[in-house]
């Protein structure tokens, strides 16, 4: 009995053993690839936040003119009402008790004459005035009722973009935290590894940067300003002069050629011109992610310029179909 407890024991360890090396080496690389998973959700987040901020921004705008407009149509309905109190009063005093006794005792003397017996009792020639104001209380009602809608939406909206948002900075700080979980030397060893990978690419991206001619076409305008940006870090939201996300990129690069283009990858799919993937020209935007949530410009030769996320900076790298686990999925040329 107690030899084969041995014998078991012996097996167990040399199992353990055998199997804590090969553990031991992938957990720091794993690391590595939940680190660049985490960034890449958190970019592909911010793109999604870009897209809410815009509507956010366009449903305040509408808003405060829709509030301007409400303020306008409230003073003619109250110019109506006050001339109908007027007529009101007078008809109360010329009258007697009678019919219109109740008006002294009414609320809203204007709503009283809205009814049908008060147009007889005031005859056709106030009918007019009466009109105007069941007009502008109509028109009134139905601004209210609209920008009722309109902020409603308002604050879905702005809860959408904090949400987006937060799960962004989560995804980065769980980032952050599984670094800090390791060991000092492990990493070192993968700050190291990065920061000589990250070199070799802007290395490489210098060089093809500083080789680039081009022509005077719109889309070569916008690429050449992008590619003075290599080496640029990434930041969400940010759109240079010295920091960018994506689309900031984007739409910076274009406006230099005098194209106007919205801060979101996703609205900027919207513009210019649809392009097939074996059509693609430099200075022609690329599009990945379903739902979109990455922008570049395609650098002709295979190649691309972008911001891509937490942790890198603008590059120049190989364009494929697919941008880490995003799709390719479209191409427009402005």
């Amino acid at each position: 009995m107690t030899g084969a407890l041995l014998l078991a024991l012996g097996l167990l360890l040399g199992t353990l053993l055998s199997i804590g090396p090969a553990n031991a080496a992938p957990t720091v690389a794993n690391a590595q690839k939940d680190v660049n998973r985490l960034r890449t959700s958190a970019a592909a987040t911010y793109e999604a936040a870009n897209e809410s901020k815009i509507k956010v921004e366009k449903l305040q705008r509408e808003t405060e003119a829709l509030k301007k407009n409400e303020l306008s149509v409230r003073a003619k309905r109250d110019k109506a009402q006050t001339l109908l109190a007027k007529i009101a009063i007078a008809q109360y005093k010329g009258s007697g008790f009678g019919e219109n006794f109740s008006l002294l005792f009414s609320r809203d003397p204007t709503q009283y004459l809205a009814d049908a017996g008060a147009l007889e009792i005031v005859g056709r020639q106030y009918s007019t005035q009466l009109r105007s104001f069941a007009s502008a209380q109509q028109r009134l009602v139905a601004t209210q009722l609209i920008v009722r809608d309109r902020t409603a939406k308002l604050q879905i909206e702005q809860r959408r973009f904090n949400s987006e948002v937060a799960s962004a900075k989560a995804d980065l700080k769980k980032a952050e935290n599984i670094l800090a979980s390791l060991k000092k030397e492990d990493r070192d060893k993968l700050a190291k590894k990065e920061s000589a990978r990250e070199n070799k690419i802007l290395s490489s991206s210098k060089l093809y940067a500083k080789n680039y001619k081009g022509d005077s076409s719109r889309g070569s305008q916008a690429l050449k300003f992008a590619l003075k940006q290599v080496g640029d870090i990434y930041v969400w939201a940010a759109a240079g002069p010295t920091r960018w996300d994506c689309s900031g990129l984007t739409m910076r690069a274009f406006q230099q050629a005098g194209i106007s283009l919205p801060h979101s990858s996703r609205v900027q799919i919207g513009y210019g011109k649809p392009i097939s993937y074996k059509a693609l020209k430099p200075g022609d935007l690329v599009f990945f992610g379903r739902p979109i949530s990455h922008v570049a410009i395609y650098t002709g030769g295979g190649k691309m310029v972008q911001a891509p996320r937490a942790g890198k900076r603008v590059e120049v790298v190989p364009f494929t179909l697919k941008f880490g686990a995003k799709p390719f999925v479209g191409a427009r040329r402005l």
